[in-house]
């Protein structure tokens, strides 16, 4: 060895001990459980130390869901992950739930097991394990009373849109009758239509006696609507349309029904809420669609939401808010900022960076409610008067409509997210209010361009220099 060699200064390796390794995997949640919920039965997994049995499996059976939360209030458990597919969690779930546990519903694809072999067992004490050590996030269900509503209103949205299919039915029979009614009138089932119908399913096939029942807001004549009423009635295509017609009238009862329960669910819902001391503004808009309950919305809906009116903003309707209310709940706190809630709503983009560069900015397909609430009231601002349908329309012509539906439901779910967190209500920003904002925008960026280049900005019209005023 050399001693001449003059002597290097090693540096000392940071090593990981087995304390800071252990702190890494550390237990957050050292009383859970993990269940993987069946169609026909449930696996449930608790810790080694609670019980000899420590993976167990439960019938489907409500009295075997007692059981199991009986066997979990023995081990000490009191939160509960669970992974399911369709709807056999929501049983289970609501048990739990008012037992007292903190269930949390993960998805699918945050579960996912290393390769190897799949089982019933191992799933179960998968999810138990991530969700011991906090790495498994909940899905959002709101409160047990609007839940409650949203099961209705969800079911209302099933009953029109069977009506709806039952309306083509009627329209294939007038087709196969070459009855042309509905080439001629813009809705079958209006006033006109349905007088027309009732009497064709009777039998009554006159023409010029079927076009007497013509409304005056119908914009055909008398003698359009007769000789589109001329048509070859045959037996068999008559009763088509007439059973049609029943099964239509049947879901416009169950419709009816239906609404007076979301109204007695709203009334209860308002009941509970602090009488708003300030008065509730005149509506937007007094067209209402055919589809709508038919019960007032407006007012209890300012209260339930603290004295704000969601209708105030553009594209939003009563029913619509309504709908939006039974899917988010009036409690903001679950998203701790706007971003969060449009990242729930998949209206913002989802960014995948590897390697440093960007691979994809593209929104995350969703089959969210919420998100489709927002989208319907974004693709009906196109041609209206408001700032964010002269957003729409300058996005639409530079990146296509469909990114800008999307930019701009994510605008009005930034909106509904402020009215329900600050109880503040809509300000009111006309499309000229906005083009004259985007052009000072456009003017100030352009001014710093010239004068980075050395040059400045001259008003064609005066003559004058575009300088720091508009800024």
């Amino acid at each position: 060895m050399n001693a001449n060699r003059p002597k290097t200064r090693r540096t000392k390796r940071h090593r990981i001990t087995a304390k800071q390794r252990q702190r890494f995997f550390e237990k957050i949640h050292l009383n859970a459980a993990g269940i993987d919920i069946g169609s026909e039965a449930h696996w449930v997994a608790v810790p080694e130390d609670r019980d000899e049995r420590p993976v167990q499996k439960f019938s489907s059976f409500t009295h075997d869901l007692h059981r199991l939360a009986d066997w979990l209030e023995a081990c000490g458990i009191d939160t509960v992950a669970m992974e399911s597919t369709g709807v056999y969690w929501i049983p289970l779930y609501e048990l739990l739930e008012e037992r007292g546990f903190e269930v949390l519903l993960v998805n699918a694809r945050h579960v996912r097991n290393v390769p190897g072999r799949k089982t019933d067992v191992l799933d179960c004490q998968w999810i138990q394990q991530l969700h011991s050590f906090g790495l498994l996030r909940g899905s959002f269900r709101p409160k047990a009373e609007i839940a409650a509503l949203r099961s209705y209103l969800r079911h209302r949205d099933t009953l029109v849109e069977g009506a709806a299919a039952f309306v083509q039915r009627m329209q294939k029979a007038l087709t196969l009758m070459n009855v042309q009614l509905h080439n001629v009138i813009s809705d079958i089932t209006g006033l006109t239509g349905m007088r027309i119908l009732r009497d064709i399913a009777a039998g009554k096939t006159d023409a010029e006696q079927l076009a007497e029942y013509r409304d005056d807001r119908v914009r055909a004549s008398k003698q359009t609507i007769a000789d589109s009423l001329r048509g070859h009635y045959r037996e068999e295509h008559v009763f088509q349309l007439r059973q049609a017609l029943e099964l239509y009238d049947f879901h416009q009862l169950q419709i009816a029904a239906c609404d007076r329960e979301i109204e007695a669910r709203v009334r209860a819902l308002e009941a509970n809420c602090a009488r708003p001391s300030d008065a509730l503004l005149r509506p937007r808009t007094s067209r209402k669609s055919s589809n709508e309950p038919a019960f007032e919305i407006r007012s209890p809906l300012f209260a339930l939401c603290g004295a704000v009116d969601p209708t105030e903003l553009p594209g939003i309707g009563p029913y619509a808010a309504l709908k939006l209310i039974s899917e988010v709940g009036l409690d903001m706190t679950p998203w701790p900022s706007e971003k969060h809630f449009t990242c729930w709503l998949t209206l913002s983009p989802n960014v995948k960076i590897t390697g440093g560069k960007r691979i994809s900015s593209a929104t995350q397909p969703s089959a969210n409610r919420a998100a489709r609430i927002f989208r319907v009231g974004a693709m009906s601002l196109a041609r209206s008067d408001h700032a964010l349908g002269a957003f729409y329309r300058r996005l639409a012509a530079r990146i296509g409509k469909a990114k800008a539906i999307t930019a701009t439901a994510r605008k009005l779910a930034v909106l509904f997210y402020r009215m329900l967190r600050d109880k503040k209500p809509y300000r009111e920003q006309s499309a000229d209010d906005y083009t004259a904002k985007q052009r000072s925008r456009v003017l100030r960026h352009l001014r710093k361009r010239a004068e980075s280049l050395g040059f400045q900005l001259v008003d064609r019209a005066t003559g004058e220099l575009l300088g720091a005023a508009v800024s």
